[in-house]
């Protein structure tokens, strides 16, 4: 086998929009099945998308046996639930980001995955798979930017639509878990370490009753990282990564765009550098990564436990943010 079958779970707007054409690209995907609640819509989204099978449940697309990957980008209190089904199903996961509402959800998915050691899960930030924060990430290791210090982080939109899934507090919509959940990845993914206490203040909006402009720190003990993330705000996005000696900003951290080159500024003493990327498309390195971690039997690039420890940290804001002081 040299490529991995996969089914993806719902018609979602992330999936048929940008993932699934970007899986297509793969080198080691295969995407063979898509489902629907409604089997209409799976089919409309299969004829689109040149899917050979649709199924008009999740279950059923569970059930095929040519299937031995899906991907999970349902609705956010979903994900724990139809990842655990998944496994037991035998499939591998790669699932959306947040893996899930809470830390103790995220224990048990990474629980049950345990008991199946002979496959894969993952939750999706696909963000760590672009060359920018691979080299980003690499020159702050090889102390190109002197001693890590401090990063800061920015991540907003404007959406108020009621009905809109990421507004909708009751199927884990707001700010943190949306958007603010990438600002505390990067900070563990550059620090390559856990924060020791943060501080957060959050806003709620009084009528869907979800957070909708959140701030934070992380104390790392060797150097802080601050964000600010909304889902009321002009849509906009930058990362800053400061050490004693350089500093690197990142244009477009998280939504990179697959048809034209990124770039970065690498700032050494008073020199400002531009650094170019090639075009790619970060969801399809995503997922070819994952299917050669299936294909040779070894293991995910980022671990479930990964998952578990962000969701830790988002909660700490939450509360901190309710309790008003450092937890």
């Amino acid at each position: 086998m040299n490529k991995v079958r996969w089914g993806i779970l719902s018609t979602a707007d992330i999936a048929t929009g940008k993932v699934i054409p970007a899986m297509q690209e793969g080198k080691y995907i295969q995407v063979t099945a898509i489902s629907s609640r409604s089997l209409e819509k799976a089919r409309a989204a299969a004829a689109q998308l040149g899917i050979p099978k649709a199924y008009g449940s999740y279950e059923e697309l569970l059930a095929d046996p040519d299937i031995d990957a899906i991907y999970n980008p349902l609705p956010n209190h979903l994900h724990v639930p139809w990842s655990i089904k998944a496994l037991e199903s035998g499939k591998h996961v790669l699932c959306e980001k947040p893996i899930a509402l809470t830390s103790a959800e995220a224990q048990k998915l990474a629980d049950v995955a345990k008991g199946y050691p002979y496959l894969r899960v993952m939750e999706a930030f696909m963000y760590r798979f672009h060359p920018q924060w691979q080299q980003a990430r690499q020159m702050v290791i090889e102390g190109k930017i002197g001693e890590l210090r401090t990063i800061q982080s920015f991540f907003s939109y404007y959406l108020e639509d009621p009905n809109n899934i990421r507004n909708r507090a009751d199927a884990g919509g707001g700010g943190m878990l949306d958007i603010g959940c990438y600002t505390v990845s990067l900070a563990r993914f550059i620090f390559n370490a856990e924060p020791e206490r943060v501080c957060g203040i959050v806003e709620y909006d009084p009528r869907l009753n979800t957070d909708r402009l959140a701030s934070g720190i992380l104390d790392f003990g060797r150097g802080t990282s601050t964000f600010t993330c909304s889902t009321q705000l002009v849509p906009y996005q930058r990362v800053n990564i400061f050490g004693t000696t350089g500093r690197i900003e990142i244009e477009i951290p998280f939504n990179a765009p697959p048809d034209q080159p990124c770039k970065i500024w690498y700032q050494h003493g008073t020199e400002i550098e531009e650094i170019v990327f090639d075009v790619c498309n970060q969801y399809t390195i995503q997922g070819d990564q994952f299917s050669q971690a299936v294909l040779t039997n070894t293991g995910v690039p980022t671990p479930i436990e990964d998952a578990v420890a962000n969701m830790k940290v988002i909660e700490a804001i939450t509360r901190s943010a309710k309790i008003g002081t450092w937890v």
